[in-house]
């Protein structure tokens, strides 16, 4: 019968060392985590600064300094090294007008926000928020939107603000020929079209089947259109293109049908 005689543990050198540098890395790394969140804690790292500035160098015309020390100021949480970029900018982008912001840090105190606002287009839907000219709805004083000029007003489905921001440009584009603007544009929940001119006609253009529809019947349109001016003497007050072969005319006084051409 063989008998194995162990080592103590005390008598094991190797295992001591190797303990040992295990026990002494632990330290280490704990005095060294230690140092640096006393460094980085220090007031020389309080943050002193936050410099808000344009897109491109370019001037803010709706963000202004009250707003930003009401509503994103206080947010500011943390110094140079411990303050969180992200939070930061969700912050500024929460301030009205924002469309987006961006955040970095300049040593060793001091934190640049530079700012992208919406260029507003108009209202959209009947509860007056603001759509852009890149489509995005947002939530801004109205009376400041119209200091920039004229809104158009636009209306859609849920989702849809992509789609008529769109077809309002084409629209812009149709009825450039006659001199006419488009003031508001209005696409059903049943996918039919109205809108509004700049002379107070309104044009119905209702539902089509296929992506050239609309600009047929803009083309109808703006073909008699002269005619209908003249004979009328702009006594039009909307005319209905939904006729496969015609368009209804409304006047001041009277409404009547027209015959295809």
């Amino acid at each position: 019968m063989k008998t194995e005689l162990k080592t103590p543990l005390w008598q094991d050198h190797k295992l001591l060392n190797t303990i040992a540098n295990a026990l002494f890395g632990l330290v280490t790394l704990a005095v060294l985590l230690c140092a640096l969140w006393w460094g980085i804690h220090r007031p020389l790292f309080s943050l002193v600064s936050v410099r808000v500035e344009g897109f491109e160098q370019r001037d803010l015309r709706h963000v202004n300094a009250l707003t930003i020390r009401d509503q994103a100021l206080p947010q500011i949480a943390g110094n140079f090294f411990t303050a969180n970029i992200d939070d930061i900018r969700r912050a500024f982008e929460g301030v009205a007008w924002v469309r987006q912001a961006s955040v970095q840090r300049v040593w060793p105190n001091k934190l640049v926000v530079t700012l992208k606002e919406h260029e507003v287009l108009g209202t959209w839907g009947e509860d007056e928020r603001l759509i852009s000219s890149n489509g995005d709805i947002f939530t801004a004083n109205l009376a400041e939107a119209e200091e920039d000029g004229k809104l158009v007003e636009l209306m859609g489905p849920v989702g849809s603000e992509k789609e008529v921001l769109q077809q309002y440009r084409k629209f812009c584009e149709w009825f450039k020929v006659l001199g006419l603007v488009p003031e508001s544009v209005q696409y059903s929940s049943r996918y039919a079209w109205t809108l509004k001119l700049d002379n107070g006609l309104r044009v119905e253009l209702g539902k089509v089947q296929d992506v050239n529809g609309l600009k047929k019947r803009v083309d109808q349109l703006i073909t008699v259109y002269p005619q209908l001016v003249t004979r009328l003497q702009g006594n039009i007050v909307s005319v209905d293109m939904r006729y496969p072969n015609g368009l209804a005319l409304k006047t001041n006084n009277t409404t009547a049908p027209k015959k295809a051409r």
